[in-house]
């Protein structure tokens, strides 16, 4: 696995977007709150990648939106996901229903919700400008603790993952979640 700084990732993004859109890569990348691992969202072959990697059965995943206006496009706005739309960007993931297929099935399998979120972070700009929703969910092993450093990245994730973009310690905590496919339902991590 090669590990970019954020001014190497900058000189790489047209390869790396690229990449995405024809290749199955898996890579993990920094948010405002921990480290995320990701893949495009619309390749289900890259999906079912993280899903080996992480262990993890059928739980959904959640996605890096590209824009508000992505969310609103793909996704059933009601009064209460208006009012947490506009904290965006920011630490929380939306829980909200789908309006159409706008991801690979295997994200969110059998459910007509999709976590969405826009970190506080430069990386939203880049998922902004490839304007792919990018999987986003914690780099461990299902049940596992997630990672904030290099020091704690799982070495069976590590093999697996074709890049990371690493930029030091985190200090987060992963991002809250409201569901806001009914009622409001803030969920604590």
């Amino acid at each position: 696995m090669r590990i970019l700084n954020k001014e190497e990732f900058e000189q790489e993004k047209d390869i790396i977007r690229t990449k995405l859109k024809e290749e199955n890569i898996v890579f993990i990348y920094p948010t405002d709150t921990i480290y995320g691992i990701g893949c495009n969202a619309m390749n289900k072959e890259a999906v079912a990648r993280i899903r080996k990697i992480k262990k993890r059965g059928n739980n959904p995943f959640s996605v890096i939106a590209p824009s508000k206006e992505w969310i609103s496009g793909n996704c059933r706005i009601n009064a209460n996901a208006n009012e947490w739309i506009k904290k965006l960007p920011g630490p929380y993931t939306l829980i909200l229903k789908t309006k159409k297929e706008c991801v690979a099935k295997n994200v969110a399998p059998g459910l007509d919700t999709l976590g969405v979120r826009i970190p506080e972070h430069w990386f939203s700009g880049f998922v902004k400008e490839i304007n792919i929703p990018i999987v986003s969910t914690s780099v461990n092993i299902s049940g596992e603790g997630f990672m904030t450093s290099l020091e704690d990245l799982d070495n069976g994730i590590k093999s697996k993952a074709d890049f990371l973009i690493y930029e030091g310690v985190k200090e987060g905590k992963p991002s809250r979640i409201a569901d806001l496919t009914d009622k409001v339902k803030v969920i604590e991590r």
